[in-house]
């Protein structure tokens, strides 16, 4: 389904509410698998620094979002704010748009936020992850046809 432009930009505010959301619900994700692994490895500790361990939370982390960003556009962070992801030109993102959204999202974070401040100085209030990736976030409106959801 792709986004029609009337829909406008997301502003940084309701983008920060849905990331502090999903960030929760990825940190219960995560705890999850980690108490998995803790029962799987009979009571012994995992060491933070231990590498299959890192990149286990990083690939949970890229399928979180991902699998999300492509089936409906929105985690549920982003659902509960009435916010999408789309391709620029309107479409829904593929595996390679979520994985270099994904990435360049960590870029915006990286330099004290500044990638994510940039929305605000930017004409079309776009990150630099979303410029970066050909993505960006819409607020959707309520239309009529879709209230036969609920």
């Amino acid at each position: 389904m792709t986004q029609p432009e009337s829909d406008p930009p997301c502003g940084l505010l309701r983008r920060f509410a849905a990331i502090c959301y999903d960030l929760f619900l990825l940190a219960a994700v995560l705890f999850a698998f980690t108490w998995i692994m803790l029962l799987a490895r009979g009571g012994a500790a995992i060491a933070p620094e231990t590498a299959w361990y890192q990149a286990a939370l990083v690939a949970i982390s890229v399928l979180f979002y991902g699998w999300f960003w492509t089936h409906r556009g929105q985690t549920l962070g982003m659902r509960a704010w009435k916010i999408r992801v789309v391709r620029s030109d309107g479409a829904p993102l593929t595996w390679r748009d979520a994985l270099q959204r994904y990435l360049a999202a960590w870029l915006s974070a990286l330099p004290a936020g500044l990638g994510y401040l940039w929305g605000l100085f930017d004409a079309d209030q776009l990150c630099w992850h979303d410029r970066l990736s050909k993505t960006c976030l819409r607020v959707e409106r309520v239309r009529r046809d879709r209230i036969s959801e609920f």
